[in-house]
């Protein structure tokens, strides 16, 4: 079982960096507390959870009159 998750990783690995190569996306750096995927992925607090969604562009109907 372990060879197929490390070969897994080693074929995405490979994939991205030949992609990266060719010019065909960039990799940057995000800081986590700027990542917009963990809306998706946890619980988050109030501002974050806010912070998230306006950078997402999300309306917050709950405001609304």
């Amino acid at each position: 079982m372990q060879h197929f998750r490390t070969k897994h990783i080693d074929i995405g690995h490979h994939f991205i960096r030949e992609h990266v190569s060719n010019g065909v996306c960039e990799i940057k750096f995000i800081e986590s507390r700027k990542q917009l995927a963990a809306f998706f992925t946890k619980p988050l607090a109030k501002d974050k959870f806010n912070y998230l969604t306006n950078e997402l562009g999300i309306l917050d109907h709950s405001n609304i009159s």
